[in-house]
C-alpha cells in the first residue's frame, strides 16, 4: 500500500486507539500496521516507532493468552522501538505510553492506553 490520504490515516488511527483500548489487540494492530505500510520507505524513524506501536499490541495480546515467551521477546522488541523522545510524525503519545507498557509488560500495572498527542 502506497501512501494513505489524510482522511483514511485519521480513519485508520481513529480505528486503532478505539480497539487498543478496548483490549482488541490483534483489530488494532491491524489499524496500526495499516499506517505503518503506508510509510514504511520514508526513512526519518517514524516507521520504527510505529513498529514498536503494532508489536507493543501484539505483546499484549501474547499477555492475554498467557504466551510468556512471546511478551518478552515481542515486548522487549516494542520497548526497544518506542525508545526515546517523542517522533513529531507520530499522532499517539509514545513517552508515557512506554513507560506504562513495561510496567504492564512486567505484571505491574494496567495496560496503557493509546491516546493523541497534545500538540505544544
Amino acid at each position: 500500500m502506497n501512501g494513505l490520504s489524510a482522511e483514511a490515516r485519521r480513519a485508520e488511527l481513529a480505528r486503532a486507539r478505539e480497539r487498543f483500548n478496548a483490549g482488541a489487540y490483534w483489530e488494532a494492530h491491524e489499524a496500526l500496521e495499516t499506517v505503518w505500510r503506508s510509510i514504511i520507505r520514508e526513512d526519518d524513524g517514524a516507521a520504527r516507532v510505529w513498529q514498536g506501536l503494532i508489536q507493543a499490541a501484539a505483546a499484549l495480546l501474547h499477555q492475554g493468552r498467557g504466551n510468556r515467551h512471546g511478551v518478552t521477546t515481542v515486548g522487549t522488541a516494542a520497548l526497544e522501538k518506542l525508545a526515546g523522545p517523542q517522533h513529531p510524525a507520530v499522532e499517539f503519545e509514545t513517552v508515557r505510553f512506554r513507560a506504562q507498557l513495561a510496567r504492564a509488560l512486567a505484571g505491574e500495572g494496567n495496560p496503557p492506553r493509546l491516546e493523541f498527542r497534545t500538540h505544544d
